[in-house]
């Protein structure tokens, strides 16, 4: 299935259970009194861990060593397992032969690492609707920011337009999401890979949210490169990835200068250094590797595959059709949406309620529903004002003024799920929004250490 065509399964494909996740059996104290099981609905952050994962990681802990650095027994067999799972993720994202796939901490490190490896007098060219993840590491570049596009057809024009304009003899490079965090919408990847190429231009995919809810194919999208990260993935540990092609990244200084970047190192009769780097993807993982992070996320890779996108993707649509059914009937609620209700979208859903503060809201949900969202600008403030129609100068807090019934939010509330989200999670979700519109909150929140709390 191709990301940038993506629609919804046929109606009558089996609906599988959620798969089993760490923490669905945790219970959280309700300012009401007693408790309940807490919905955990903030995937887009991070999605908790698979079982499969934990246990995966539980079982090789006992054998962890030193990765590429010693001859004893646990050494050699906690590198032949790094090195299966950079192959195992490799295949997940059905790489090209020739493709390096580097270990980093997460998504903005991997877009980071390749931001300090652009080749001189590099044009970037990103959407004002990235996360700022993609959106801020390229400050050293000449970067052109392009607007927010209300249609994939008109992102990709955009995008065609601005790079006719530009030098056509230098090196650029585009950088795109695969699903925005914002409003889960699907972005035409194929279709923007296909006009920075015919422009000359490079591509980067931010799969950061796409990953985790549908099959990236690096062949199929045709991408130069594409990150993510593995807490988002159900793969905690503080891992992530860079894959892609391998002539930027290896004519590149190291990202970090250390052991295992270097191949070679002598001292000079002058007394400096001089240093032989590696040419493969140590180059860029300098340092004691995160032998435990790289496993979870093959584990996770595997895990996923094994269950089957279609299967997958078939649920995470019946869960968007429950929340979006059911925000609809509330009229005091605004979805917040780029391309429209029709676009094909993951498990995140962002909207803003008349009359309340967003921040306010997200804390009734948790205090007195044990439900955990997300409220603010979701660290892709351009794209939340542009969606809120907000001054993009002013800043979404806990303790804003509540918004006046036809004012405009200063921030939002993003509802956000996947694999491991049961039903009940869901309809919970929507029952409390439904109750809190209709009745109000039960008590008063502040803020406190920059948070909203009940008040007391």
């Amino acid at each position: 299935m191709s990301v940038s065509s993506v629609s919804s399964l046929a109606a009558d494909q089996s609906v599988c259970a959620p798969l089993s996740v760490l923490g669905r059996d945790v219970t959280v104290p309700l300012v009401t009194g007693g408790e309940v099981t807490y919905a955990a609905l903030d995937y887009a952050a991070s999605a908790p861990a698979l079982q499969r994962v934990w246990d995966d990681v539980a079982a090789y802990a006992p054998y962890y060593g030193s990765v590429h650095r010693g001859a004893g027994y646990l050494s050699q067999l906690s590198t032949d397992l790094f090195e299966n799972a950079r192959r195992t993720v490799a295949a997940f994202l059905d790489c090209r032969e020739d493709d390096q796939l580097i270990f980093t901490r997460s998504t903005t490190d991997s877009l980071n690492l390749l931001a300090a490896a652009l080749p001189a007098d590099c044009q970037v060219f990103v959407f004002e609707t990235e996360h700022h993840a993609s959106l801020l590491p390229w400050q050293d570049a000449r970067v052109t920011y392009l607007d927010a596009p209300r249609t994939p057809a008109e992102a990709v024009a955009t995008l065609e337009r601005a790079l006719a304009d530009r030098d056509p003899h230098g090196p650029a490079l585009v950088c795109v999401t695969g699903a925005s965090n914002v409003t889960g919408e699907i972005w035409p990847v194929r279709e923007l890979a296909a006009a920075a190429h015919a422009h000359g231009a490079r591509i980067v995919l931010d799969a950061a949210q796409l990953a985790p809810h549908h099959p990236v194919s690096v062949r199929d999208l045709d991408v130069d490169w594409v990150a993510f990260s593995g807490h988002k993935l159900y793969a905690p540990f503080g891992s992530g990835v860079l894959a892609g092609r391998a002539d930027w990244l290896r004519e590149a200084d190291p990202y970090l200068a250390g052991g295992g970047a270097s191949r070679k190192v002598t001292r000079r009769t002058d007394g400096g250094v001089d240093v032989e780097w590696h040419e493969t993807a140590a180059r860029h993982e300098a340092g004691s590797p995160n032998v435990i992070g790289a496993y979870a996320i093959a584990s996770a890779c595997k895990a996923l595959t094994e269950a089957g996108f279609d299967t997958l993707v078939a649920r995470e649509r019946h869960l968007i059709d429950t929340v979006r059914a059911g925000l609809a009937e509330v009229p005091e609620v605004r979805v917040l949406s780029l391309f429209g209700d029709d676009a094909p979208r993951v498990g995140v859903i962002s909207f803003v309620v008349d009359g309340w503060n967003s921040s306010h809201f997200a804390a009734a949900l948790s205090a007195e529903y044990g439900i955990g969202v997300r409220d603010g600008l979701f660290c892709a403030h351009p794209l939340v004002r542009t969606l809120l129609g907000s001054d993009p100068h002013t800043q979404g807090e806990c303790g804003a003024p509540e918004a006046a019934p036809g004012e405009k939010s200063l921030n939002a509330i993003r509802v956000s799920f996947g694999a491991g989200t049961p039903d009940e999670h869901v309809e919970r979700f929507v029952g409390a929004v439904r109750e809190l519109v209709r009745d109000g909150a039960r008590w008063n929140y502040r803020t406190e250490d920059g948070r909203c709390v009940p008040a007391t």
